[in-house]
């Protein structure tokens, strides 16, 4: 791409310990775009409108710590899933606190969970979640609660955020992967993708693949779908029923109506050579295409081809191709978020250590910003601009 189209990452660091100040009532917070650098346990802070890189965050102050507080059962889990990822991954998922203030993070091979206070650069609390990996969080939309995937025990684990508590658990398909709360607060969706380090002839075996709905209050189960095959990156539509979902070795993407239970369009998307060239096998944890993002009107989808180095956006009316953007081959581009006005979708390019800024409208990348080692999951955020320096 052009010089001219990169946006340079300025080695600023966030946090600084002499920014505690009281946040003001009137303060307007800013539209960040969160990115979690998972090789080198940092979270960098992205403007969503001008997509400079504002700073980052080290969430992994404590690493040695934790490794040296591990017992040898501990340990050989954190080795081991070391090994299935292929190396550490220190940021699975992250969120900011409504104030804008305060930043949860599940750290994937450290198993637990951390929160952060950006006015100080203080380490408030972690927690050790069951099993040996915590995957994909949501936070509820009031702040209090954050939901973690604990993916080898099984289940979901819902955190105070006030103090690190474990409140509640629920049961979940096997090897749960994304969480997410509906708009309003009173469901919480899991999915989960299975054992992914079994080969793909081997997929009988992997476990139950299942979404679940739970109730947010009481953590029951409302509602459970099955699936044919691990459920990667998903989203609800507004209209609630409408539900889009990656697929364990789809190239691709499906449309599937919640109320009816069915899949109603299974939308194949093209091999790049370097794709095609793959086996099942070779894939990146059993992913063909890994990220998905919604335009914020509701038209156009965002689909990261990852196995494919390119991201497509594809029309929610008829399902066809509006726009592609390429990456140079082994990019990794393995995750996508949507900007909170709704304009942008936002890229992880894993192997590239930057993030590509994609026009839903133009269907032309905007940008290329360096940030961390091996980004992976983005959030759109709001954070309170007097943390930042």
């Amino acid at each position: 791409m052009p010089p001219n189209r990169i946006v340079s990452a300025l080695a600023i660091t966030l946090l600084g310990t002499t920014l505690a100040a009281p946040v003001s009532q009137a303060a307007a917070l800013k539209d960040v775009v969160l990115v979690g650098n998972a090789q080198s346990g940092t979270v960098s802070f992205l403007d969503s409108t001008t997509f400079a890189n504002l700073g980052y965050v080290n969430v992994i102050p404590d690493l040695q710590e934790r490794l040296n507080a591990m017992n040898p059962v501990e340990r050989a889990g954190y080795e081991t899933v070391k090994a299935v990822e292929g190396g550490d991954r220190f940021v699975d998922d992250l969120a900011l606190s409504p104030d804008g203030r305060k930043l949860y993070v599940s750290r994937g091979n450290l198993d637990d969970v951390a929160a952060f206070d950006l006015g100080s650069g203080a380490e408030l609390w972690h927690t050790r979640l069951e099993g040996f990996h915590a995957d994909h969080a949501a936070l509820s939309p009031d702040g209090t609660r954050f939901v973690v995937s604990a993916t080898t025990a099984g289940k979901a684990q819902v955190l105070d955020t006030a103090t690190g508590q474990i409140t509640g658990s629920f049961q979940t398909g096997t090897y749960p992967h994304q969480n997410d709360f509906s708009a309003d607060g009173r469901y919480i969706y899991n999915s989960s993708i299975g054992t992914v380090s079994l080969p793909k002839w081997m997929e009988w075996a992997k476990g139950d693949f299942l979404l679940t709905k739970v109730d947010a209050a009481t953590l029951q189960v409302v509602k459970t779908w099955r699936f044919p095959h691990g459920i990667r990156p998903n989203l609800v539509a507004p209209d609630g029923h409408t539900f889009y979902a990656q697929l364990s070795y789809l190239n691709g993407f499906v449309k599937y109506d919640l109320n009816s239970s069915q899949i109603v369009n299974t939308v194949n998307m093209p091999f790049s050579p370097a794709g095609a060239a793959l086996k099942p096998d070779d894939y990146p944890k059993n992913s063909a295409h890994h990220g998905l993002a919604l335009s914020g009107d509701g038209s156009r989808l965002c689909d990261v081809g990852t196995i494919d180095d390119y991201v497509a956006l594809v029309s929610t009316s008829d399902l066809s191709t509006a726009a592609t953007v390429n990456y140079p081959v082994g990019s990794l581009p393995y995750w996508g978020t949507t900007s909170a006005d709704g304009r942008y979708c936002f890229v992880s390019l894993s192997k590239r250590n930057e993030v590509s800024v994609v026009d839903y409208a133009t269907g032309q990348e905007k940008a290329r910003v360096q940030v961390g080692v091996f980004p992976q999951r983005e959030r759109a955020a709001k954070v309170d601009p007097s943390v930042l320096r």
